[in-house]
């Protein structure tokens, strides 16, 4: 089918309007998507600028999709027109794999099918995300909509809360955990309300006392100032789990030490070599750990999903017009929004390209 989209054509990273097809045919249990909203991820502009030297252009970024069931492909049986639908990271992967019959597809022994930038298991092309007017998706990765979650505020939940949710999910977190939070954006203000909502005491950890007010507001109940050395010292073994959402390269050696006996940071911001070596000598002298994470399977998704609407919690956004995006990047890059840019995609207009 046709759609329209916005799309990067160079390492610019500059978005415009893109005319391109969806499947020329629908599959059995193909499910079509009209996207209502699609949040901004920082991972969409490293895509657009090819910072991960993986980029093939035209490029529509997006994957975290909102939006309507418009049409169905024959033997569809889990979602009917009208539905309320969502998308992620990821929308293909061969099934057949020990990780794909345990529910991790994002770990599938073929590579998952990435929600745009790969290539199509149709052999057409490679798959265009959600900064667009529509998708087409197989039945089994799409998702449902609780009907207590915000649409708009909930596009964020399908990257930003799918990559904290399952980490803390995976280390244990329950009531009384000490679990820290590096990093108050996108990804961090989700780990954070998430946390909260498990139960555990939940601190940021932060270069700047900027934010140490918006901290207490999402459920954070300490704030830790990394450039504080005596407040660092003094924060030795005190946190079961921390997540590491920072984007760029930085230094960890600081947080290990903060972690108590058996504890575990988990980096799921950056993506790429650490800026320093790290001393292994905390870990061996406390069994600590330092792992990544990187989304979660499509069941685990769904779970985190009901988690956030039976528990009310939603990300907190900025809703912009398509063709705003651009601006959005540029104030992304900047770390200014509070936390997550949310494209009304009402606003891309049919003709537009």
């Amino acid at each position: 089918m046709k759609t329209i989209g916005y799309a990067a054509r160079d390492t610019s990273g500059t978005l415009a309007p893109y005319a391109f097809d969806r499947r020329s045919e629908l599959a059995p249990g193909d499910i079509v998507i009209e996207i209502l909203y699609c949040g901004i991820c920082h991972s969409d502009l490293h895509f657009a600028r090819d910072d991960w030297g993986m980029t093939n252009y035209p490029v529509v970024p997006g994957h975290e999709i909102v939006g309507r069931v418009i049409a169905t492909g024959g033997g569809a049986t889990k979602y009917a027109e009208g539905d309320t639908v969502a998308v992620g990271c990821m929308v293909d992967s061969c099934q057949h794999c020990d990780q794909c019959h345990a529910h991790q597809e994002q770990f599938c022994r073929e590579g998952m099918t990435m929600t745009y930038g790969s290539p199509n298991p149709d052999g057409e092309g490679v798959t265009q995300g959600g900064f667009s007017k529509h998708i087409v998706v197989r039945e089994e990765f799409v998702l449902g909509v609780p009907a207590a979650l915000d649409l708009a505020r909930a596009a964020p939940l399908l990257c930003a809360g799918i990559t904290t949710y399952s980490p803390l999910k995976a280390c244990g977190v329950t009531a009384g955990s000490r679990v820290g939070v590096i990093g108050l954006g996108g990804l961090g203000h989700m780990a954070v309300k998430i946390a909260a909502a498990m139960g555990a005491q939940v601190t940021v950890i932060s270069r700047s006392p900027d934010k140490q007010a918006d901290a207490a507001e999402l459920g954070a109940s300490a704030y830790l100032l990394s450039t504080d050395e005596a407040a660092m010292a003094a924060a030795a073994s005190s946190f079961d789990v921390i997540i590491d959402t920072v984007p760029v390269a930085h230094d960890v050696n600081a947080y290990i030490p903060l972690l108590d006996v058996g504890g575990e940071l988990v980096i799921v911001g950056q993506v790429g070599p650490l800026e320093t070596p790290t001393n292994t000598a905390p870990m061996l002298f406390g069994r600590k750990s330092i792992s990544g994470s990187l989304i979660g399977g499509i069941a685990e998704t769904q779970e985190m999903l009901d988690f956030c609407a039976a528990n009310n919690v939603m990300p907190e956004i900025e809703i912009i017009r398509m063709d705003e995006v651009n601006t959005a990047f540029e104030r992304l890059e900047k770390s200014d929004v509070r936390y997550r840019f949310v494209i009304d995609m009402e606003s891309l207009a049919v003709g537009e390209a």
